[in-house]
């Protein structure tokens, strides 16, 4: 049975040390530290706005070891939206996804109405192992979105959110506004519709 929660629930995966809880700390307190603390799991939350009435985002930052399997398969079956992040400094962290992604998929049965965005952290380093255009390949083969970020100076941290909530209302409307659908529109789906960060 569903649990009926005002929580949206966003899981932040991706490899140690990428930056997963500098853009989640970024977003959520504005801060952000220079020294590197490894996460087992950690949830923040934050207020926005779902349809003219507040709900809460839920942001589960994950670890980034592959020592937790059982934690991750319950972060997936229990999220509603996923943060795929790696840093644009290391090839790897972007390879490492993959298996995550796959999970995903399991568990989800299908990405196409799970916003899922991949991100590319670290963009304010010089040195890339990680060219734009071959991520957004990959997020393309996934068929997700992609966003470049850096935790350190700021940059497309509260976009990166933003753009996830976008990403749900754009399923949400798109599938109640399907040709036959549009004029008979349930009560149910009506109600699903944009959230908006406050």
């Amino acid at each position: 049975m569903p649990e009926q929660s005002n929580d949206y629930r966003v899981v932040v995966f991706g490899a140690g040390g990428v930056g997963k809880s500098s853009l989640v700390l970024r977003f959520v307190k504005g801060t952000f530290r220079d020294t590197y603390i490894p996460t087992i799991e950690d949830t923040y939350r934050q207020v926005i706005s779902c349809d003219k009435s507040v709900c809460t985002l839920q942001i589960t930052d994950t670890t980034g070891s592959h020592q937790f399997p059982a934690m991750q398969r319950l972060s997936i079956s229990k999220g509603h939206a996923f943060i795929l992040v790696f840093s644009v400094t290391s090839k790897q962290s972007l390879e490492e996804l993959g298996p995550i992604y796959k999970l995903i998929v399991q568990i989800k049965g299908s990405v196409e109405d799970v916003p899922v965005m991949l991100v590319g952290n670290k963009c304010d380093e010089a040195q890339r192992e990680v060219d734009t255009h071959e991520a957004q390949a990959v997020a393309q083969q996934w068929k997700c979105a992609f966003m470049e970020t850096s935790a350190k100076m700021n940059y497309n941290v509260k976009e990166l959110f933003q753009e996830l909530l976008t990403l749900e209302t754009r399923r949400s409307v798109s599938l109640s506004v399907d040709g036959k659908r549009a004029g008979k529109q349930k009560r149910g789906e009506r109600a699903k519709g944009k959230c908006s960060l406050m």
